[in-house]
């Protein structure tokens, strides 16, 4: 096989993978609830991209790095689905980004869209990340 019959074969759009985040959460038997995480493509990369950057007054561009982090956490996790409508209004809150703030610690998110990352092919940490999506 070569490398332009390993593409064909390999697409990244349904790329999945299931991942712990923290060991607060476990079935009535102690085992791990996995999260399953999808890839982002460079399409879906770049659109987070852009709606966490915003061209203020005087061209100053400014990076909102919150709104990018919750966008890729909801945008791919697969399950849960952030979005879910019922589990929102259960939850009292209408928003899937208050949805996720409200079921998950500041660093189980943090983890979440570090794995969404490596996934996705980014083998950097976040800050560097960061930086390079601002430049």
């Amino acid at each position: 096989m070569n490398l332009q019959d390993f593409l064909i074969a390999n697409p990244v759009d349904n790329l999945t993978e299931e991942v712990v985040i923290s060991p607060r959460f476990v079935d009535e038997k102690g085992n791990p609830l996995k999260f399953t995480i999808k890839a982002m493509t460079p399409i879906e990369f770049e659109d987070i991209r852009k709606k966490a950057t915003q061209i203020k007054k005087g061209k100053k561009v400014e990076f909102d790095n919150q709104l990018f982090n919750l966008s890729i956490a909801i945008n791919n996790t697969v399950n849960p689905d952030f979005k879910n409508a019922e589990s929102i209004q259960k939850l009292g809150v209408k928003t899937p980004e208050e949805y996720i703030q409200r079921v998950l610690l500041a660093g189980e998110l943090t983890t979440l869209v570090e794995k969404i990352n490596k996934l996705s092919g980014f083998d950097v940490d976040m800050n560097e990340l960061v930086d390079e999506v601002k430049n």
